[in-house]
């Protein structure tokens, strides 16, 4: 594809987003779908400069002044020297670090300056793709030993089951992920779903499943006995996470809409559940730089209170002395620590161990929160 339509197509997918509203990811996703004869070569390029554009959109916006056309925005950001318009005098902290400022006066807050623009800046690089082996179908040394002359791939170095693969791939296209070896999954997330530590025989229910990434992290440990249940209310969700657990072998499991009569017999019966529930998302904003330009700060209040409400729910499956998990992709405290204080005085419950917190790293896994609670006998 020449300069001239690549840039054609750019500037189509950037208006598509603007018109449609849809987060970027899916946007550039249906695009491809629309126009299957973009080759792969291209289609790199316009996704790594679409994200590019929007992780420094604010800094871009900052030097377009009064035209913020897509066409501006290009040509500014095709110049830009990075290091020199983030070092410039009197530059805003906020954009400096290419962060809207609402969102900046919260990470400040919680974190303190320094820290805040230290995560901003890496929130601003390209995340690692890892992927997670499914013990299921193999372990994760055969895969890596059968990759490693093939693709950029290292190992995890947290999570026993994780690789790298160092440069993008078409991973849906692999064999190996059509048979159900692997699944793409950050490690910090890998983690995460550790924190279910469900045996053989037991009741785990996923609350807040969507397409089900958690339940088949910790799935296997269950090894084909006791039953796994997979909530959330969008159905959409459900029939993905079906598809999921076919293909990766998982026979132990079942969807559970959220208007299933049967959910009110499983009401105190569960060993253990799991509450990834509506979050921030900012621990993972290097995969969605989109969505910091909607973030609003008076969103977290509501969206606080929705978790609290959540686990609440959740907690009722629980049976005493069953554990229920509370997790997030968010770095914030007001999400993480002050959530889990809230839940000890507000709950019988008790803490467990000490709380699952990554931070996103150079190289490394997003920022995730996890805290582990006992149920007490009332």
């Amino acid at each position: 594809m020449s300069k001239y339509f690549r840039e054609l197509h750019l500037f189509s997918v950037l208006e598509k987003f603007s018109a449609q509203g849809l987060p970027l990811d899916i946007c550039i996703r249906n695009y491809f779908k629309v126009h299957k004869s973009i080759g792969s070569h291209d289609r790199r390029f316009l996704a790594e400069t679409i994200y590019s554009m929007f992780r420094w959109l604010g800094l871009i916006d900052y030097l377009c002044t009064k035209d913020h056309s897509w066409e501006r925005r290009y040509e500014i950001f095709k110049d830009l020297d990075l290091n020199a318009a983030r070092n410039a005098p009197n530059l805003p902290a906020h954009v400096s670090v290419s962060f809207p400022r609402g969102l900046f006066d919260v990470l400040k807050d919680g974190l303190g300056e320094a820290a805040a623009k230290e995560f901003c800046l890496i929130s601003n690089a390209p995340a690692p793709t890892t992927i997670r082996a499914n013990p299921l179908k193999g372990d994760r040394d055969s895969l890596y030993n059968k990759w490693r002359n093939k693709y950029d791939v290292s190992l995890c170095t947290e999570s026993p089951l994780g690789i790298v693969f160092n440069k993008r791939e078409n991973f849906f296209g692999m064999p190996e992920f059509k048979e159900g070896y692997f699944e793409v999954q950050d490690e910090g997330s890998q983690l995460l779903a550790f924190l279910v530590q469900a045996q053989p025989g037991q009741q785990v229910l996923d609350f807040c499943s969507g397409s089900g990434g958690k339940t088949l992290g910790f799935a296997p440990f269950l090894k084909a006995s006791g039953q796994i249940y997979l909530h959330d209310i969008r159905p959409v969700a459900l029939v993905e996470a079906k598809k999921r657990l076919k293909r990766a072998g998982i026979q132990n499991a079942q969807v559970l809409p959220h208007d299933d009569p049967k959910k009110k017999r499983l009401k105190g019966t569960m060993d253990w559940v799991l509450v990834d529930g509506p979050c921030s998302g900012t621990g993972t904003l290097r995969r969605n730089p989109d969505m910091k330009w909607r973030f609003d700060p008076k969103n977290l209040i509501s969206l606080q209170a929705e978790q609290r409400q959540i686990f609440a729910e959740a907690l009722e499956f629980v049976k005493p002395g069953g554990k229920i998990i509370y997790a997030t992709c968010s770095i914030l405290p007001l999400e993480n620590e002050e959530q889990m204080q809230y839940f000890l005085n507000s709950h019988p419950i008790k803490l467990v161990g000490t709380p699952l917190k990554t931070s996103p790293a150079p190289g490394g896994m997003d920022g995730f929160y996890g805290a582990v609670f006992e149920k007490q006998s009332i």
